[in-house]
């Protein structure tokens, strides 16, 4: 089984320069495989209770939370590290142009030695969406378009796009991800969307924070539109969610009999010794064998 790891946000550690050093070399030399990063662009201060990932609605993170650009902030991990994977988890697609993402992503898992994942999601915030100019109800097309336009910079010699929102023709994209496939777009959501979102067009499915009825739901669903689509289900690489400070072998058990290939704890304190002793007390469970072996 592959771990990947999130910082603390509640913490308000992650523009602190010194701690997310400790904290990401502690986890590469642990054996984690990768270090998963959040987004939000904004936050309101009249935030809704409408969080869809908690009983109450409210948003588990406080809104004065440090929040560093996911990108800039994996940049700045991959030059502190070797080995470790960098992923987003979840960044907010529909926010982005596919011209600028698309650039963005390449460069770092270029400079990296192609250790860059994308996880991303159409973003369940409606005042963030509505702040960054987008229109709510589309940005599941907005979110299929940035996907597919992607792909064609990374993988065509000269992309052109025609959609509803995005269009360009004849462009040029450098540099190229490292892998010949592009960076891996793993599709996060609890939504039945999300889930035939992942088995169209996703290398990965992440439905975090769903209880275990429910994984099974989604992650049939998602395997049944993969072979609908004409795609191989097994190679959908599966990420599914922890405490690292409760994790243990019964837990693990149950993540995989769900189908996991990855699990992602979040730690939930900023002190280090004790995140070093949980990441040490997790490290019996990992392997970090390549997906589809």
């Amino acid at each position: 089984m592959k771990f990947g790891i999130t910082p603390p946000y509640r913490a308000n550690v992650t523009t602190d320069a010194e701690w997310m050093t400790y904290f990401v070399r502690n986890a590469e030399s642990t054996g984690f495989d990768s270090v998963s990063v959040v987004e939000h662009v904004v936050v309101p201060a009249g935030l809704a209770d409408n969080y869809p990932y908690s009983e109450s609605g409210r948003w588990v993170l406080p809104v004065d939370c440090e929040l560093p650009d996911p990108l800039d902030l994996l940049a700045f991990l991959a030059a502190r590290t070797d080995r470790i994977g960098l992923s987003t988890g979840i960044l907010i697609g529909p926010l982005h142009h596919p011209l600028m993402l698309a650039k963005r992503l390449a460069t770092i898992d270029k400079l990296s030695g192609g250790r860059m994942r994308l996880g991303v999601g159409v973003g369940w915030m409606e005042e963030e969406i509505a702040a960054m100019g987008v229109d709510f109800e589309s940005r599941g097309r907005r979110l299929d378009e940035v996907i597919e336009a992607m792909r064609a910079l990374w993988w065509d010699e000269e992309a052109t796009f025609e959609g509803e929102f995005f269009r360009f023709e004849r462009a040029i994209s450098r540099p190229r991800p490292t892998r010949a496939n592009g960076i891996p777009i793993h599709i996060g959501g609890h939504s039945p969307a999300a889930a035939r979102r992942a088995g169209r067009v996703g290398d990965g499915f992440q439905p975090i924070g769903l209880a275990p009825e429910l994984l099974v739901d989604r992650i049939a669903l998602m395997r049944r539109t993969a072979d609908e689509a004409g795609r191989d289900p097994d190679a959908i690489e599966v990420t599914l969610g922890g405490s690292l400070a409760s994790f243990d072998e019964e837990q693990l058990d149950v993540l995989r009999a769900l189908g996991a290939h990855r699990i992602q704890l979040s730690a939930a304190t900023d002190d280090l010794n004790l995140i070093a002793e949980q990441m040490w007390e997790v490290s019996p469970f990992i392997d970090n064998g390549t997906f589809g072996d």
